[in-house]
């Protein structure tokens, strides 16, 4: 079994029941959990696992629950579900919670009895309707089977789960402006430290996990850690669901090791670019992503090669850019969206991505200047890592400060032509 994320979804139903999910092993990775081991066992098994984070960071899991405080000692702790999935190209997390979801309660209850939570939120972005309501009918399905409520399977564990619906911000995906909307608060990241590992939710210890990440977890229970760690193809493990969008002829989503090809995804399973266009570029891992060239296809899709290469994974879901399609006029898409999910709370990202939106829209209309060029190279390196008080303005950044790499000739067209 060599996708264990997408083995339920068939494109003969419409989702996953929980007969569907029971009859295929599911929730045996709870009860495994729940009878067999002990917490710092489930943090040492998802630790050896090598189970890397999937919302983009990367952060290793295992080593993530393991730095929660005091686990042997009663007090309260929440675990938090990430499927505020606003990146754009990126519709990995919904996928799963529209057609598996109890593949992402299961894990969100086995991560809580790892890290000893007795009350889980799965914080759901507000415009996925249909996520929430089968999320809410599995919810319902699964308590009735005693896999959350009190005594989870006649254990000493208990966990209440709770269903929150966003207002629809990019910024919490970002785990602590995520917390402070939870709370009731302005969805603004907080100063770090004290880290949400130690004091998150109401101060409390927290552990923030993305959708994917946690879909992983009942497999690696169920399954094994020797099994899990000989589906990925190099340093990274597991599986991911690897995306395609843009003028390709499949776009979709393809469960597939870590470590598979960028060509692969592109020309074997998103079928290559449509007849009549060319490939001239990809940004690999959702929007705040460097672009990479055709030069890059043969780039294994894990962490540390997209970084050699000159980008990020990401959520590894690809934006195709085809040679008929304007580079800096998709820039500029990305940097209105960026600009307008900006929280506002620290003057670089408030001020400095408004100010690339009009400096790239005055180029485009014909009124840029060459030296605005470099104003712009300037304005990727002062929004830049460490400069800003969370990594929106640094991802938001990342298209622009590669397309005047690599497409600088397309920036300068429009000035020429105006001043010609």
């Amino acid at each position: 079994m060599t996708k264990p994320l997408t083995k339920n979804i068939n494109p003969d139903r419409v989702f996953t029941t929980l007969a569907d999910y029971e009859c295929s092993g599911g929730y045996q990775g709870l009860r495994k959990a729940v009878k067999e081991l002990q917490p710092k066992d489930v943090q040492q098994w998802v630790k050896d696992s090598g189970l890397k984070g999937r919302g983009g960071a990367g952060f290793g899991t295992g080593l993530k629950w393991s730095m929660v405080p005091g686990i042997d000692t009663p007090q309260t702790r929440y675990m938090i579900a990430n499927a505020d999935e606003m990146e754009p190209g990126t519709f990995k997390d919904r996928m799963l919670m529209e057609q598996d979801p109890h593949q992402l309660i299961e894990g969100l209850i086995i991560a809580s009895y790892a890290i000893q939570a007795n009350i889980a939120y799965i914080f759901l972005r507000g415009e996925y309707h249909l996520a929430r309501q089968r999320l809410e009918n599995a919810l319902q399905e699964a308590r009735a089977k005693s896999y959350w409520g009190e005594h989870i399977l006649d254990s000493e564990f208990s966990l209440d789960i709770i269903l929150h619906t966003g207002a629809g911000r990019y910024i919490c995906g970002e785990e602590t402006a995520l917390i402070n909307a939870l709370e009731g608060k302005r969805a603004t990241p907080r100063a770090k430290p004290p880290y949400p590992l130690v004091s998150g939710l109401w101060g409390k210890p927290t552990v923030v996990n993305n959708v994917e990440t946690l879909c992983n977890v009942p497999h690696i229970l169920n399954y094994g850690v020797d099994w899990y760690l000989g589906l990925g193809h190099g340093a990274d493990k597991g599986t991911k669901l690897f995306g395609a969008s843009g003028r390709v002829k499949r776009p979709g989503l393809w469960e597939l090791p870590m470590g598979t090809p960028i060509r692969e995804i592109i020309e074997e399973h998103a079928g290559g670019i449509k007849d009549g266009y060319k490939l001239r570029g990809f940004l690999p891992g959702g929007a705040s992503t460097d672009f990479l060239l055709p030069e890059h296809l043969d780039v294994a899709m894990d962490y540390e090669a997209i970084t050699k290469a000159g980008s990020r994974l990401g959520t590894g879901t690809l934006i195709v850019l085809d040679d008929k399609t304007c580079p800096v006029q998709m820039v500029l898409n990305l940097e209105q969206f960026f600009a307008q999910e900006s929280c506002g709370w620290c003057t670089p990202c408030r001020d400095g991505l408004p100010w690339t939106v009009s400096l790239l829209k005055d180029i485009i209309a014909g009124k840029g200047r060459l030296e605005d060029l470099d104003t712009l190279a300037g304005l990727t390196r002062m929004l830049g890592p460490g400069n800003t008080f969370c990594a929106l303005a640094p991802g938001a950044v990342e298209p622009l400060q590669s397309a005047l790499k690599y497409f600088r000739e397309d920036f300068e067209r429009y000035i020429v032509k105006e001043a010609a």
